[in-house]
Parts: C-alpha cells; sequence; structure tokens
C-alpha cells in the first residue's frame, strides 16, 4: 500500500497522532483501571485521549451538530491508509475504516446537504500502530471514554458528513448498543454489560451528565424521544 498521510483535510483522525509513549502505553492499559476503579486513572480520561471535532455529549449537540444518527451494527474492517513515524517505540500509525450494518435511522438533519445513508455505511474509527521492534505486532489505537467499534457490535452513532466520510461528532458520539440496550457490548475495546460501562463512566467522567449516561440500560424508544426533544427545542430557539 501507498504511503498515506492520516492528518491531511481529507483524512480526519479520530486519535491525535504523535503522542509520548508513556501516554500510549497508559491508553492500552486503561480498561482495567476503569473496571477496578483504580485512582490513579482519575487523571486520565477513560480509556484514552480525547479528540471531538464537534460537541458530542448532550441530544441538543447531537441535533444541532450531527447529520444523521444511525443504529449499525459493524461487520468488518480494513486497513485503509497509513502513516509513517520517524522515532518512537511505533513504526506507524494505521487508519481504520469499520463498515457498519444501518439497522435504523432515528434522525436526519434537515439543515444542511448530506449523501443519503444506505444500508452500509463506511466509518473511520481508531485503528492500530505498529511496534518498531518487530515490525509488526499491532497496539489498538484507543479515544477517551469511548467505543473503538469492532465486528460483533452493535452502536448508536452520531456522524457528520465530512471531507466525502461519515465522521463521529467525537467521542460522546459513539455508544454502545447491544441487544438494542444503551450501555452494553463494546466499550474501551472490551465487552462491558451495562453495570460496567456505568462504572467506567461514573470513574472517568463525573461529571459527566451526556446522553449516553441519561439512557443507560434503554432501548431506542427513549432515544429517539430525546432527539425529538431537542429538535423541538431548537426549533423554538
Amino acid at each position: 500500500m501507498p504511503r498515506d498521510d492520516l492528518t491531511s483535510p481529507r483524512r480526519p483522525l479520530l486519535v491525535a497522532p504523535g503522542r509520548p509513549v508513556v501516554a500510549v502505553l497508559a491508553a492500552v492499559g486503561v480498561v482495567a483501571g476503569v473496571l477496578t476503579g483504580r485512582p490513579a486513572f482519575d487523571t486520565v480520561n477513560g480509556c484514552g485521549f480525547p479528540v471531538d471535532r464537534y460537541p458530542s455529549a448532550t441530544a441538543r449537540d447531537w441535533v444541532d451538530h450531527a447529520d444523521v444518527v444511525i443504529v449499525g451494527r459493524a461487520v468488518r474492517e480494513r486497513e485503509s491508509g497509513r502513516r509513517e513515524l520517524a522515532a518512537g517505540a511505533y513504526l506507524y500509525q494505521l487508519e481504520r475504516t469499520v463498515e457498519l450494518t444501518r439497522e435504523s435511522l432515528p434522525f436526519t438533519s434537515p439543515a444542511r446537504s448530506h449523501p443519503n445513508v444506505g444500508a452500509a455505511v463506511d466509518y473511520i474509527a481508531p485503528g492500530w500502530k505498529i511496534l518498531r521492534s518487530d515490525g509488526s505486532t499491532r497496539v489498538d489505537d484507543l479515544v477517551g471514554d469511548a467505543p473503538r467499534v469492532v465486528p460483533g457490535h452493535t452502536y448508536i452513532l452520531a456522524l457528520r458528513w465530512q471531507d466525502d466520510r461519515w465522521v463521529a461528532l467525537g467521542e460522546g458520539a459513539v455508544v454502545p448498543f447491544d441487544d438494542q440496550v444503551v450501555g452494553r457490548g463494546e466499550w474501551c475495546g472490551d465487552v462491558l454489560d451495562t453495570d460496567g460501562f456505568a462504572e467506567g463512566e461514573r470513574i472517568s467522567r463525573r461529571d459527566d451528565h451526556s446522553l449516553e449516561k441519561a439512557l443507560i440500560g434503554r432501548g431506542e424508544d427513549a432515544l429517539t424521544r430525546e432527539l425529538d426533544r431537542a429538535a423541538r427545542q431548537k426549533s423554538s430557539d
């Protein structure tokens, strides 16, 4: 595969490149700390480092900034670009594209033009880094307080069409949704039930008043009501 610059405007990342190695290693191990409540992780934002393109915490954020909100099941993933790293523990960083099968479309923005959402959606997700020591071992990239998005799991995603591709608004815009239950499924690369997800949210976001936290344990009807309420509020402003 030819070299590709993931930091160009055509390839926005969910994970910022070039962060210190010690920080990367902390992110890889933080899930265990979240689940056990290890105090040291109070200084770490969830399981990785947050990169928010747009506000993404509340239903109003989603209505204001997302083009669509979809329920999608991740079915396959592929490498879609790489960026060589000049120094450090990692040889290069891989971009990852995940194909989602659209299960429903709870919200579509009337405010901006964007492509119709088809039965399959390509989503730019956190990728991998390759260890320099052997040139082959992949280390998962993670973002703060958010699912990695892996095949076999279902998610709610608030997406925006940017640079000819679908990207999440930010860390609050991707919510685990296995079995049609908010907070059940993959989060930070691990698989949690709603209790485990709630505990991770409690520890990593003490002041969190996000939509995902408010809807833990609930289904799509509750999501739709929150989005409809936010849309009505926006219309009345």
